[in-house]
């Protein structure tokens, strides 16, 4: 004001933090010959050229840089936005194939367990946790604690639980009493071959419970917020090349993350969107289950994925996609699952915005010098309908429509699939690849056509919905997509709001469409 100067609000958005305004100002006065002026975007182009927008570097340019310590964004209405540096993949795997055998997965199991035995360990109730070898030293009614991995779980004669549980070192039987109300209740949720706590007193060759412990998250697990407002959207589920794909419905998706859909508010909040999120099931694939080709569109696996690529290439490219399989995939169903094939969908590879993982794979996003940023794990959830099926508490609150219930249930064994049989599973002997060691902040997954959004011990939990209308498979098997819904992270305040993308006439349910034919 006291050099005569008037910048526009909308301006101070676009302009970067180090535009020169005294060099302005002075050749601002030059032509126009006048002291007192409004600048605008309008007058910044007259001065400085056309093209000067044009000039602000991109966020991908800088990402690319050896200077990483802070990035302008890309969109021009944000120009005086600062965003930390993008995507930093934690765990993925990455392993070459190679021959297995049976002591690869007793290894692969030994590992599991003692993974599990250091973070049981730090409870305060097992640090005096001693070997299953040395309870045949203890005397009856003595206090004891042990931690093994479920051998086997039966149920007694006299409504009584029994279970087996192992160490390296031995074997022994655990009775959990019925009249323990509250431990009896865990105890029938327990499922082979995860790794668990017992403290209680020695019987005859045989533990009588009084505790059961499980890894779980610490109470005190922190909740992260970024210190700018960002967006982080998660979908799943797409489906390329089958006829129920509701097409429309997501290039209305698409368009909304160009700016170009919703309200003022909606662009606004897509302004904002750092990151995506698609958590497998890319394709529909092919020989997946009986009968699939007749609910395909799209015939070739190849034609499949240059059909996503099209997609994903009208992504704006300052949103960074994040990536993984699932079984519909063309990868190995045997998780963990390896990044996508680079002849098959070598269109994938072509995308600069696009980070492709493993299934599951631990990602790191939006980190700065100050801030640790957001680890996310990916795991696309093949194991989850074992679990609604096989856990009672599961199962009696809504099974698969209750996909937060399981992925709480798998944070508090901290394993995505700790029964054998509930996934198809390559064993490591390096490692067991499907154990939650590392927290997460954010966990996301798909597989179940659901959209659901919780919290546990400050971990998001978002099941991310599908982009198809149920198909005569999913009908046999009890699945009911809920389709063209859309969880958006705000980075900031960790609040998650859903998007609906699906047109008012479309027909999600089989029954509706045989009806209406």
């Amino acid at each position: 004001m006291e050099k005569g100067i008037l910048i526009s609000s909308e301006l101070l958005e676009k302009l970067p933090q180090d535009f020169d305004h005294l060099n302005f100002f002075n050749q601002a006065t030059k032509k126009l010959n006048s002291k007192l002026f409004v600048i605008n975007e309008n007058l910044i182009k007259e001065v400085l050229g056309d093209k000067y927008f044009d000039n602000i570097p991109t966020e991908q340019e800088i990402i690319n840089s050896d200077d990483t310590a802070s990035i302008i964004v890309s969109d021009k209405q944000y120009f005086n936005k600062t965003v930390y540096p993008s995507v930093k993949i934690i765990k993925s795997y990455n392993e070459e194939e190679q021959k297995r055998d049976v002591q690869c997965f007793v290894n692969h199991f030994k590992n599991r367990y003692e993974v599990m035995r250091k973070i049981l360990i730090s409870r305060q109730d097992l640090q005096e946790s001693v070997s299953i070898i040395r309870l045949s030293r203890k005397n009856e009614r003595e206090k004891v604690s042990v931690i093994g991995i479920v051998l086997d779980k039966q149920e007694t004669k006299n409504g009584n639980i029994k279970l087996t549980i192992e160490d390296p070192t031995g074997v022994i039987m655990v009775l959990v009493n019925k009249t323990k109300e509250e431990i009896f209740n865990l105890a029938k949720d327990i499922v082979n071959d995860e790794v668990i706590g017992v403290s209680g007193a020695m019987g005859k060759n045989i533990l009588f419970c009084n505790s059961l412990y499980f890894p779980d998250i610490p109470l005190n697990h922190e909740l992260k917020k970024s210190p700018d407002e960002a967006y982080a959207v998660f979908i799943s589920d797409i489906h390329f090349g089958i006829k129920n794909f509701i097409s429309t419905d997501f290039l209305k998706f698409i368009a909304w993350l160009k700016g170009e859909f919703g309200n003022e508010i909606h662009r606004e909040i897509a302004r904002k969107v750092k990151y995506l999120f698609i958590t497998g099931d890319i394709v529909e694939g092919i020989g997946i289950y009986p009968g699939q080709e007749e609910d395909l569109e799209i015939k070739d696996i190849y034609e499949q994925y240059e059909e996503a690529t099209k997609y994903f290439k009208m992504i704006p490219e300052n949103i960074q996609i994040i990536i993984c399989a699932g079984n519909h995939d063309a990868v190995r169903m045997s998780e963990p699952q390896p990044k996508f094939d680079k002849h098959i969908s070598k269109g994938f590879y072509e995308i600069p915005n696009l980070n492709i993982v493993s299934n599951p794979a631990i990602v790191n996003i939006h980190s700065s010098e100050n801030f640790p940023g957001f680890n996310i794990l990916m795991y696309h959830g093949f194991s989850f309908p074992y679990y609604a099926d096989n856990v009672p508490s599961l199962r009696n609150a809504g099974g698969i429509f209750r996909c937060d219930l399981i992925m709480k249930y798998l944070l508090q064994k901290r394993h995505l699939a700790p029964a054998h049989g509930s996934n198809q599973y390559i064993p490591d002997p390096r490692g067991d690849n499907l154990i939650i060691d590392l927290i997460p902040d954010v966990f996301v997954s798909g597989h179940l056509h659901q959209i659901t959004v919780s919290n546990y011990r400050n971990i998001t939990l978002i099941n991310s919905a599908c982009w198809v209308v149920q198909s005569a498979d999913n009908a046999k098997r009890g699945i009911v997509p809920n389709p063209a819904k859309v969880p958006i992270l705000n980075l900031k305040t960790r609040q998650v709001k859903i998007m609906n993308f699906l047109s008012d006439d479309v027909k999600v349910l089989l029954s509706e469409r045989i009806g209406v034919i």
